[in-house]
């Protein structure tokens, strides 16, 4: 990232804000409006896929019976459990340490032979 832009956290904060505030959405509309006005939007150029709608997993013939549906929620529902508890479990911050285990020699660093 070019210095002149500043510290890449700098950037990235005001990034999330702008983010955040709709500044981007609303350049991009800003922008739809403006082609539109001058007659410059075409529609047929407009892609929508699976990366920007969701569909329902009826839209697309899925047939599942009620067992096997609900056997794919709990397992998704445990899944996502399982994630957020290893994410909360790496990010704790106010856990306190373990005290240090002497080691053979007596002391705290676990060294086995004296440094002197």
């Amino acid at each position: 990232m070019p210095g002149r832009f500043g510290a890449w956290s700098t950037v990235h904060n005001r990034f999330r804000q702008w983010r955040d505030a709709g500044v981007f959405e609303a350049l991009l509309e800003g922008a739809i409006a403006e082609a539109a006005g001058r007659g410059g939007v075409d529609m047929s150029l407009v892609s929508v896929d699976s990366t920007t709608v969701r569909a329902h997993h009826d839209a697309a013939g899925m047939r599942l019976e009620a067992t096997v549906w609900d056997a794919l929620e709990k397992a998704a529902v445990e899944a996502e459990g399982a994630r957020q508890k290893g994410a909360a479990r790496r990010n704790k911050t106010d856990t306190a340490t373990s005290p240090l285990q002497a080691g053979p020699n007596g002391c705290a660093s676990g060294g086995g032979a004296s440094s002197a």
